[in-house]
């Protein structure tokens, strides 16, 4: 052990990258996220109404986009902030 006075023996501080981004700044990236993906959501719709006649395959495709993007789209909006959590202070 060193009895170095350049050595600091105090705990060790957080560093400010590990510290949460603020709930406004949060929140405001989830909406982004979330109306980004209900842009492409309706894309999808659109896509299926167009190539229903012609190419069902890609309408079938479209389709279920437009019914799985909603979901995930809110699964994915609400695990930002759990993620990001830490210990609460006493």
């Amino acid at each position: 052990m060193s009895t170095s006075p350049w050595r600091r023996e105090a705990s060790r501080l957080e560093s400010i990258t590990q510290a949460r981004t603020g709930l406004t700044q949060d929140l405001q990236g989830r909406e982004r996220r979330y109306f980004t993906a209900m842009l492409i959501r309706t894309a999808c719709v659109v896509l299926m109404a167009l190539t229903w006649a012609h190419w069902p395959a890609i309408a079938i495709g479209a389709l279920i986009g437009s019914v799985v993007i909603p979901y995930a789209a809110v699964v994915a909006a609400q695990a930002g902030w759990r993620q990001q959590r830490g210990t609460r202070a006493p």
